[in-house]
This record gives C-alpha cells, structure tokens and sequence, in this order.
C-alpha cells in the first residue's frame, strides 16, 4: 500500500456581519472551534455590530456529524490525520479570504483584528505566524499557541499582533498546567502580551468581547 496526494479545488463558506460597502474602519476575523458551524458561532459577536465593523467568520474545511441522532453537523479546523497537509489547506484557505475581504475595503484604511476560539486559537495562531498576512490585533480565547510553533523564528509575527490571552477560571476543557507553561514560554521569548482571567468556563462572554474591542491599541 501507498499513500498519494493531490490538490483539488473545493468550496468554502463564510459568514459576515456589517456592511462591506460602509467602508469598515475594522474587519474582525473570528475563527470558531471545533464543531461549530460559522453561521451559528458568528451570532455571539452581534454585540460588537457598528457601522465602521465588520465582522467575518470562516467556516472550517472539515464538517461531519456532530450528534447522529439528531443529525447536528459542525465543522472543525484539523484533526491529527494528515495535520501538517490540513494546516497547508486551511491556511491557504485563509489567506484567499483575507485577499477576498480586500478587494472591496482598502486595508490601509482599516484595523484588522483575529479572534480564535478554542481549535480556532491554534488556527489564529497558525495563521498569523504561516500566513501571508498583516494582523494588526491577536486574540486567542479559551485555547493555546500551538507548542509545535516555533516561536524562536515566528515569535514577531505573535510580537507584531499585538496578542491578547482570554481563559476562563472554571474552564474544563483548559488545563491549568498548560496555560501556565504558556505563560513561561512567552515570556521566556520576551512575547509581551495582555492576559485576561476572567470568572466562567469554555464560553464568549459579551461583556469581555466589549472590553477586548475597546482595548484599541491598533
């Protein structure tokens, strides 16, 4: 038995919140975790609705059935079967989005701020430090920098995106060993950032989406 590969063109999905045509002086890309739908993760991101925002969540590649009996589906970002082929495709996925957002906006004119969520922080981060893109505000909500980046050689691009760390106290899916290993490694590499606890679990809170947005700091 060999295994082979090839590329294909497939179809990807987004979702938008704003009016592309208002000349957004923001353009948030909010990336969900695992097993979510981008149509539903979007919703929680209609508190920071404005005329100058705008809001865009790409869906992930891989969908399947999330509950069989009710025939919920969701998307996820990688799994560990063929990842490093996986973080290839998404990333470029990514990259064609953010070219397709600025046909229609000129991103001189506009602050670009990514919010990872769960898989999405990995995802955030995997595409900040491997894209071919310009982050101008980093968020990773609930999740991690992945420990397979090298931060010695892409620590800048982290350092550049201005990066803001969200876990919850009571998050269950968050292990407190990591977080403060994290911790240690961005400091270690002199990865300035700010880092915000707050009291709650493996959720988006609307009162911190307002305080991150208000952090400004483009």
């Amino acid at each position: 038995m060999e295994e082979h590969q090839i590329n294909v063109t497939r179809t990807a999905r987004y979702y938008t919140l704003g009016d592309i045509e208002s000349e957004p002086s923001e353009v948030w890309f909010v990336l969900h975790g695992h097993m979510y739908l981008a149509r539903h993760f979007i919703r929680y991101f209609r508190v920071l609705e404005g005329p100058k925002r705008l809001i865009v969540a790409p869906e992930g590649l891989s969908r399947s059935y999330a509950n069989h009996e009710e025939r919920r589906v969701g998307a996820s970002w990688m799994t560990k079967e063929d990842r490093l082929n996986e973080i290839e495709d998404y990333v470029n996925y990514l990259n064609v989005l953010y070219r397709h957002v600025f046909t229609s906006i000129d991103r001189s004119s506009a602050k670009v701020h990514l919010l990872g969520f769960s898989q999405g922080a990995a995802t955030a981060c995997r595409w900040v430090a491997l894209g071919e893109t310009t982050i101008d505000r980093l968020t990773i909500w609930a999740g991690l920098v992945p420990p397979d980046l090298d931060l010695e050689v892409d620590g800048d691009k982290l350092r550049d995106a201005k990066l803001t760390i969200v876990l919850g106290d009571k998050d269950e899916r968050m292990d407190a060993a990591e977080a403060l290993d994290q911790e240690r490694r961005l400091l270690d590499l002199g990865i300035l950032h700010d880092f915000i606890r707050f009291d709650g679990g493996h959720v988006l809170e609307d009162e911190l989406l307002l305080r991150i947005a208000a952090l400004g700091g483009f």
